[in-house]
């Protein structure tokens, strides 16, 4: 499954000359993150208040392909590409229209309250692997 989420290039993610700025498409991703886990059923606010788990950035790789600029609209394009009892790691894509202008592949993992790694519970792991 592939999640798709769409936003604007506003004035405020661009630079001088009008064209995204590199640290503002991962704001991109992380909004389109945050609405496919939103979609899939899993409430973040609950999961931490109720098991003391967040989710939280191990790491990123990133390519730049191609600029965006100012009032483009975008596509964000969010796919699973493995889940274990710890990690998931996700291919994030934001295309112009056809043409991919960033990919990244972004490990994540879960922390309880005192910062230490927790496994992800079942219902997560399950229904990220569908």
């Amino acid at each position: 499954m592939i999640h798709q989420f769409r936003l604007r290039v506003y004035y405020e993610d661009t630079d001088l000359a009008g064209i995204v700025y590199y640290a503002n498409y991962l704001k991109f991703i992380e909004r389109a993150r945050s609405e496919f886990v939103r979609e899939l059923g899993i409430d973040q606010t609950v999961l931490k208040e109720q098991d003391g788990l967040v989710f939280a950035v191990r790491r990123v790789e990133a390519d730049y392909l191609s600029p965006a600029k100012f009032d483009d609209q975008l596509d964000v394009e969010t796919a699973v590409l493995s889940v274990s009892g710890a990690r998931l790691v996700l291919k994030q894509d934001v295309k112009r229209d056809e043409t991919l202008l960033f990919s990244a592949s972004v490990t994540l993992i879960a922390l309880k309250e005192d910062g230490r790694a927790a496994r992800l519970p079942a219902n997560i792991r399950l229904v990220m692997a569908e």
